[in-house]
């Protein structure tokens, strides 16, 4: 499998609740030095982890430097996560740091398709719900643990209220079963055989 299956998880939630966080914010390109997938976490939020550009002292004020936020598997985000160019290293970047989910207001539809391919589920919920959720955490170190039950389409909060969201069959079986786009159409492969099969028998010439 090329992921690791998301069924349910509860884990440290962090607020990035700012709109339009762009692939840039997310991954700088002065961060990108490989077309591969490892080697990107350190570049992650670069721009607001780190004091200066190129840098590596921390920002003690970014909610990922916290010590009550280590450990962050989660962010609420704004509306419009992951605008900005297509570049996929935004969400290889958020896997190797170990987010395994974005919960927002809406997404750029392309980052969006790259999350659940590298085995992020994007929750979409309405804005006053993730306030709601993001003053739960940020009120309590204890009560930074929400909880991401995939199977049933729910977010739990910290106190037990639950938000259901809603995610197309093919990504969530995607998520779930930690397939990408390859093996999950190869989950077919005995329909696409006889395809083939009848379609050999009736046009020959074609695969000659």
């Amino acid at each position: 499998m090329s992921n690791e299956p998301f069924r349910q998880m509860t884990a440290v939630t962090a607020p990035i609740i700012r709109e339009n966080i762009d692939t840039d914010i997310i991954i700088p390109s002065r961060e990108m030095k490989s077309v591969g997938k490892q080697g990107l976490a350190e570049g992650l939020f670069a721009g607001w982890r780190y004091t200066a550009i190129g840098g590596r002292d921390l920002n003690p004020d970014f909610v990922l430097n916290k010590p009550e936020y280590a450990g962050t598997r989660f962010i609420l985000g704004g509306s419009n996560f992951g605008c900005g160019s297509s570049r996929e290293h935004a969400a290889w970047a958020l896997s190797e740091y170990g987010i395994r989910a974005v919960v927002a207001p809406s997404f750029n539809p392309i980052f969006r398709g790259n999350c659940v391919r590298n085995g992020i589920v994007p929750v979409e919920l309405p804005a006053d719900s993730i306030a709601e959720l993001a003053a739960q955490v940020e009120a309590d170190p204890a009560a930074r643990q929400v909880n991401i039950d995939l199977e049933a389409c729910i977010v739990r909060a910290p106190n037990g209220k639950e938000f259901s969201f809603a995610l197309e069959p093919e990504a969530r079986e995607m998520l779930l079963e930690g397939l990408d786009a390859i093996e999950i159409t190869l989950k077919r492969r005995a329909e696409i055989s006889a395809f083939r099969e009848a379609d050999r028998a009736a046009r020959p010439w074609v695969y000659l």
